[in-house]
């Protein structure tokens, strides 16, 4: 009984969150419209929020730099982390900019990311998150009990922002063809740098392990067969 109570809170509470997050991008179209019939620029606010891949290794590179990519817990090649963005993480970013890939991520990314590569940090150990119980287990102090709790708290940028992005750990995949420009800028071609919301197509790509686009391209003229029995993908 206690259980079903419990189930029925949180799907109560994912209703809230998805009509939230419905609002708040209603009202963003909104103001795009009316700016736009006064003969106006909409400028939507500043982003709060960055997701920072690191895609180089550190071999001859200084100890500030090594210092700044172990406080935002990128010690490997692939490892990931949200980070809210003011003055100091900023500066931050920005000295290590030519080692990681950054940008802004949208709702769906987020999504996708937490619920196909969340784990979470137990008893100093990264455990996949296949039960809310384990959530609430860590993170219940905070008000955090279930998935959408935390991916709302990350996409926010709540007051538990530190506490819910301590408890990710990632590593995406590497993407499909590999990262053959990693020294040169994404301005300029390349891999590295802020590529602001072109970063939700990269993460798509490291998140899925195949080429996202094509995929959803077969998927759409029905392609592709997929035999889930024999976990192999047949295409005509």
């Amino acid at each position: 009984m206690l259980q079903k109570a419990r189930r029925k809170f949180i799907y109560e509470k994912s209703k809230h969150y998805h009509e939230e997050y419905r609002q708040m991008y209603r009202a963003d179209i909104q103001m795009a419209r009316v700016a736009r019939k006064a003969g106006n620029f909409y400028v939507p606010a500043e982003p709060k929020l960055a997701f920072v891949i690191r895609i180089r290794g550190i071999n001859g590179v200084s100890p500030k730099i090594q210092n700044v990519l172990q406080c935002l817990r990128l010690r490997q090649i692939f490892n990931d982390t949200f980070v809210k963005l003011n003055k100091a993480s900023v500066n931050m970013l920005r000295t290590v900019e030519p080692y990681i890939a950054l940008g802004y991520m949208n709702l769906k990314s987020v999504n996708e990311l937490i619920y196909k590569r969340g784990y979470g940090r137990i008893n100093k150990k990264r455990i996949a998150l296949t039960d809310n119980s384990l959530i609430a287990q860590s993170l219940g102090k905070f008000g955090i009990i279930c998935m959408e709790d935390l991916i709302h708290e990350i996409c926010t940028v709540g007051k538990c922002f530190k506490e819910a992005n301590n408890f990710l750990p990632f590593k995406l995949s590497s993407p499909p063809g590999r990262m053959k420009k990693k020294t040169i800028h994404f301005v300029e071609g390349g891999d590295a740098g802020n590529r602001e919301d072109q970063i939700n197509r990269l993460i798509r790509k490291m998140n899925y392990g195949i080429h996202h686009d094509y995929f959803c391209n077969l998927i759409s003229k029905q392609w592709l067969f997929l035999d889930w029995k024999k976990k192999t993908l047949l295409c005509w």
